[in-house]
């Protein structure tokens, strides 16, 4: 996730970059509560956790990331290649999949009132992302929401600002590093008490 202010090219004067992560919110989780391995709504919260993957590269201090539910289907791509600065794969900036694009640039989120959004605040900048989400997977779990994902990125008031927030970076689903990848913990009391 970035925001690199004065060094675009082409006439811009911001580069953006945010984050799409996708868990099977209705066939594993779904099915999990069905067979009592994860308790009735209103007894679990949901926690969406990604670590933190250190770099050499300058990582910002001070910001918010925000959490948002994805409002459309997409395509996972296969990511960026950082040497021609290119997207591999079907999503990126611009598309969500091979035939169709985003209406938003960046992504499309809802934003709406119905606790759509989270936030976490980076003192240090290499803290790990760990954000309560369980509204939003009890409306995917109702329908009354679509099970799309979630987006990741900078406040909008971060993304326009005139400075530059410069690299924060997570362990991704392909990492070689298991307990890393991304993950939607749901945590519960399972204690029996007398």
């Amino acid at each position: 996730v970035f925001s690199l202010y004065g060094q675009a090219s082409a006439g811009t004067s911001r580069e953006l970059s945010r984050v799409l992560v996708d868990f099977p919110v209705l066939t594993t989780i779904a099915t999990d509560r069905s067979a009592g391995k994860i308790p009735a709504s209103g007894s679990v919260n949901f926690v969406l956790k990604l670590t933190d993957a250190p770099h050499v590269e300058t990582t910002p201090r001070n910001f918010t990331l925000n959490v948002a539910a994805v409002s459309q289907s997409w395509t996972q791509g296969l990511g960026l290649d950082t040497v021609n600065y290119t997207d591999l794969g079907s999503s990126n900036w611009i598309q969500a999949t091979d035939t169709a694009n985003w209406t938003n640039q960046g992504g499309d989120f809802l934003t709406g009132s119905g606790n759509y959004i989270g936030s976490q605040t980076f003192v240090g900048g290499t803290e790990n992302l760990s954000v309560d989400v369980t509204a939003l997977i009890e409306q995917q779990l109702g329908g009354t929401i679509g099970a799309y994902g979630f987006g990741v990125f900078l406040t909008s008031s971060l993304e326009s600002a005139l400075t530059s927030y410069y690299t924060k970076k997570f362990f991704a689903s392909g990492s070689e590093y298991y307990f890393y990848r991304p993950a939607l913990e749901a945590r519960w009391n399972s204690s029996l008490q007398d």
